[in-house]
């Protein structure tokens, strides 16, 4: 009988954090002796995307579990100008590679191209709704630049990461400054903050909901606990009437009125009428699944691709 696998112990090691790219992740790595500081260049272990890094988290002593990459050293003169290099070159292969992709009738958008430090890979970048078989325009980009090509296709929401740009609240995207990952979001979450379901206010860069949807979503759900629904009957000091809209933050309900116009009192003046409705059994709701789904196409917000 095998022995089940140890979880390697916590060791503390001189790390720091880099980033192969702006909008990238921060990746942890073994820094040795070197002190680091924030911004500078470093090579690091060979990686998918290639050795130069800038540090994103200075130098210090934490507690890790099993191995990391390492950082080699600060990258110098020469480094830099190959980046220098690379980063020009990218540039026309880019340019390259869209108008093979026209001429080949593939329906995709490249919007990236990275060059290994010395060359020796070509990593290009694309967004699709499907499925593409791009092998011929492999043929073609190889026979242009005699190295390895790799072709990566991702979703929108990756793209509008590794792109950038600035947010209908007039910052940095959340996904291109901090966010390490994408959490699930749903249309629930705008219905329970009481939003206008109109593509143009709920939708983001990439055409797909927010994902600063997430960040009150559990605020919204725990204090709307303590409010009657809308369309319920309610008692209140003014009189019986039927909940007309909420302000779930500040605790208050506006009740209309058969004779009278309607009035908003604090949640804690309003009671709800009648024995409580049985709750329906609970049904996935389509919108929950991490993706807006179909739920989303309902209020016309594109559906999310698989590739993603």
């Amino acid at each position: 009988m095998s022995e089940p696998e140890r979880t390697p112990p916590e060791v503390r090691r001189r790390t720091v954090g880099v980033r192969f790219a702006d909008s990238g992740r921060t990746l942890m790595c073994d820094a040795g002796n070197l002190d680091l500081r924030e911004d500078e260049v470093v090579l690091v272990e060979d990686r998918r995307m290639g050795a130069l890094a800038k540090v994103s988290l200075p130098s210090g002593q934490r507690l890790v579990r099993g191995p990391l990459p390492r950082i080699i050293r600060k990258a110098d003169a020469d480094d830099l100008a190959r980046q220098a290099a690379n980063e020009s070159r990218a540039t026309q292969a880019l340019a390259f590679a869209r108008e093979r992709a026209r001429a080949r009738g593939l329906s995709i958008k490249l919007f990236r191209v990275d060059f290994a430090p010395r060359g020796e890979r070509v990593f290009f970048t694309f967004a699709s709704e499907q499925r593409v078989d791009f092998r011929e325009l492999v043929k073609d980009l190889a026979s242009k630049y005699h190295t390895r090509i790799e072709l990566r296709q991702v979703g929108v929401r990756e793209e509008a990461k590794l792109t950038g740009g600035i947010g209908s609240c007039g910052r940095e995207l959340c996904c291109t400054t901090f966010l390490p990952r994408f959490a699930p979001v749903s249309i629930r979450m705008a219905k329970s903050q009481n939003l206008a379901l109109n593509p143009a206010k709920v939708s983001g860069q990439c055409g797909r909901l927010k994902c600063c949807l997430v960040y009150e979503d559990a605020t919204y759900v725990e204090l709307a606990r303590g409010l009657p629904k809308v369309g319920k009957q309610v008692e209140t000091p003014e009189g019986t009437g039927r909940v007309q809209d909420l302000d779930i933050l500040r605790g208050l309900v506006r009740v209309h009125f058969p004779d009278k116009p309607p009035q908003v009192f604090a949640a804690g003046d309003v009671r709800r009428l009648g024995p409580p409705s049985a709750e329906p059994p609970s049904t996935p709701d389509p919108a929950d699944d991490g993706e807006p789904g179909d739920a989303a196409v309902e209020q016309g917000v594109p559906k999310e691709p698989s590739a993603e």
